[in-house]
């Protein structure tokens, strides 16, 4: 897992029908928490962030099972919103 700022969202009409009714957002993950990404990526949001927001996301396989649909086509969805940094010490 890996943690990140929610930077925008992402609009799609055209997609996998297993995505329909899904809310896409761009996290940019905080270097300290990068684990290779390089910067920002596109996650399914699970628990209701938005823009603004600092998230925990998971990665990979872990990240269908997150969203309760083994079968979904995603690798990155966002599995919590978080409360309090302070113990965390993000400096981006």
């Amino acid at each position: 897992m890996v943690v990140g700022k929610v930077v925008g969202t992402i609009v799609s009409t055209r997609k996998d029908p297993k995505l329909i009714g899904n809310k896409f957002l761009v996290v940019d993950i905080y270097e300290k928490f990068d684990n290779g990404n390089k910067g920002k990526i596109l996650a399914i949001d699970s628990v209701g962030a938005g823009v603004g927001d600092l998230v925990i996301v998971t990665l990979g396989s872990a990240a269908r099972f997150a969203c309760d649909t083994p079968d979904m086509p995603v690798d990155a969805t966002i599995v919590g919103i978080v409360d309090d940094e302070k113990d965390i010490r993000i400096n981006s």
